[in-house]
């Protein structure tokens, strides 16, 4: 239906939103804070998912716990996603001290 006929029927027709909705804030989010992209939160944080929202989260430092993906599009599965690590961090797996590394934990090193 085009806007005149829905008018005719007597509904409002809105003008399509270009702007953030109401409940985002426009200041960049602090940690907690919900959020649509990373670009909505303040330095040193991510936008993540935490259950089925998503919140600003701290930026990983060294030697913090990360996830590695082994597939693509697998981070998206996550209901508590964790942000990546920092800038000049990489994340990889943790060396353990002694023969048997059995150890699966990924943590953020420096490159």
């Amino acid at each position: 239906h085009g806007a005149a006929e829905l008018d005719e029927m007597g509904i409002e027709v809105l003008p399509r939103r270009t702007t953030a909705p109401a409940w985002l804030p426009t200041a960049k989010g602090e940690e907690g804070d919900f959020c649509l992209r990373s670009s909505d939160c303040a330095a040193g944080l991510c936008c993540a998912r935490h259950f089925w929202s998503k919140i600003c989260k701290p930026v990983l430092r060294e030697g913090q716990v990360c996830t590695r993906h082994r597939r693509k599009g697998t981070h998206g599965l996550e209901i508590f996603q964790r942000c990546q690590c920092a800038e000049g961090l990489a994340c990889r797996l943790q060396r353990e001290h002694g023969p048997a590394d059995t150890s699966r934990l990924h943590t953020c090193q420096r490159q």
